[in-house]
């Protein structure tokens, strides 16, 4: 009696055929947008990384940094 009053599902239609895959070959613009960006990520990363004096050991200052002060060497 359930086939009676479930009626049949459709067939699916057929998937669509998949998209090519894009090309390995890159552009020489691409190759130089890239470069610029890796190159800009580098320097923000170096100025940053330069600016901490302090490391898990606590200060990383060299003797003769230690040295200086508002008015000068000692």
């Amino acid at each position: 009696m359930g086939s009676i009053f479930k009626p049949k599902m459709p067939s699916l239609p057929p998937p669509p055929p998949a998209p090519e895959p894009p090309s390995e070959e890159l552009s020489a613009e691409e190759k130089e947008a890239i470069k610029k960006e890796q190159d800009a990520i580098r320097r923000r990363r170096k100025g940053k990384s330069e600016t901490i004096l302090t490391g898990p050991l606590g200060i990383q200052e060299d003797k003769e940094d230690q040295l200086e002060t508002l008015l000068g060497k000692k």
